[in-house]
């Protein structure tokens, strides 16, 4: 049998909303699908999802396996995956016809690449959409300083819908460590991004479904949800620091590419338990000079105000009050008119709604 050039490897967990339009964005590729392979490993659904894929068969194979989280899953798929390249895809997204044949183009055209990322629509279930773009800095490598700075503000664009990764890569970076239930994408990518080149291209090739079940993104305050997220963001820091000593990276480019890791799982560490109040306005402020390095004067003045709550009052009182003025539709609408969150310099975003 020929030896396809790229995999496709969906990972998914009780989709049976969404798994079928994934799945029919892969088959529906401008791309030859005698080139291609497609996996799709089912992490233990307790839903219909096992039935619906196995519509698609022979064209898609199916692995099934108990429920164990991102990671366990895409080892098992990995593991199985016999393209040189392979494209990942969240079983609860979808691509647009061009995807395959863009990302495949980019990563055979230049052999110091090991990934490749791109543009992605956040799609809420209501239909509206925010695009979003790389505005510069389309190729970096994250072994520097330097480096590591640009990818963890360009993480959002080599997310799991959005990776594709040369198989030799993924045989350098091994085994995904399991405690990584969600935010495997990010080991993956971090690691490569390490080892090779990154390029990400400046266009929208992926569809990010936006739902009350997501792993990563929550619209509300659930502390399961959190919890376990924090748990993995914990895990995620913690093997990163050790593959990356183990591959003798600078302690200083370890520490960049930490940094806002370490400070996300901090954030709901005092969330969910609480703290010292110097704890919170530390974190809080390694967030915003990650995400918002080049704020203007006014904005970054407005923080510090904000920060002088957090400085006497408990952290979960003071994250408590956050989330209440985050739901206010009053307080949205003076932030938007008066004082709105500066733009990230390196993207482009524009929000429509949705056909």
């Amino acid at each position: 049998m020929k030896k396809p050039i790229v995999t496709v490897l969906i990972d998914t967990y009780n989709h049976e909303r969404f798994i079928e339009q994934a799945i029919a964005s892969v088959l529906e590729q401008d791309f030859p699908f005698s080139e291609a392979e497609i996996i799709v490993v089912d992490d233990g659904s307790t839903d219909p999802t096992p039935e619906l894929v196995r519509r698609f068969e022979p064209r898609v194979r199916l692995l099934r396996k108990t429920n164990g989280g991102q990671a366990s899953a895409f080892n098992a798929g990995i593991l199985e995956a016999r393209g040189e390249i392979v494209a990942f895809l969240d079983g609860d997204d979808w691509w647009a016809p061009n995807k395959v044949s863009r990302v495949v183009e980019a990563i055979t055209s230049d052999p110091s690449l090991g990934i490749v990322g791109h543009g992605i629509v956040m799609v809420q279930l209501d239909g509206r959409e925010q695009t979003e773009i790389l505005r510069e800095g389309f190729r970096f490598r994250a072994d520097t300083v330097e480096g590591a700075r640009l990818l963890r503000v360009r993480g959002s664009l080599l997310g799991t819908s959005r990776m594709t990764i040369r198989a030799e890569v993924l045989r350098q970076i091994g085994r995904i460590p399991e405690a990584i239930v969600v935010q495997a994408d990010e080991y993956l990518s971090t690691l490569a991004a390490v080892l090779a080149g990154v390029q990400i291209l400046p266009e929208t090739l992926a569809f990010y479904r936006l739902h009350e079940a997501n792993g990563f993104q929550m619209s509300t305050h659930d502390p399961h949800r959190m919890r376990r997220k924090q748990l993995a963001l914990g895990a995620l820091s913690t093997s990163l620091s050790e593959r990356l000593t183990e591959l003798g990276i600078e302690p200083r480019v370890n520490r960049t590419v930490l940094e806002f890791i370490q400070a996300s799982a901090e954030q709901l560490r005092l969330m969910l338990d609480g703290g010292w109040s110097w704890e919170t306005v530390k974190t809080e402020q390694t967030i915003y000079a990650v995400l918002h390095p080049n704020a203007p004067f006014s904005h970054r003045l407005f923080k510090m105000m904000t920060l002088l709550p957090a400085a006497a009052v408990p952290p979960r009182f003071y994250y408590g009050i956050r989330q209440k003025l985050s739901e206010s539709d009053l307080y949205l609408r003076a932030r938007k008119r008066w004082l709105p969150i500066p733009e990230m310099s390196h993207l482009n975003r524009d929000s429509r709604t949705g056909s």
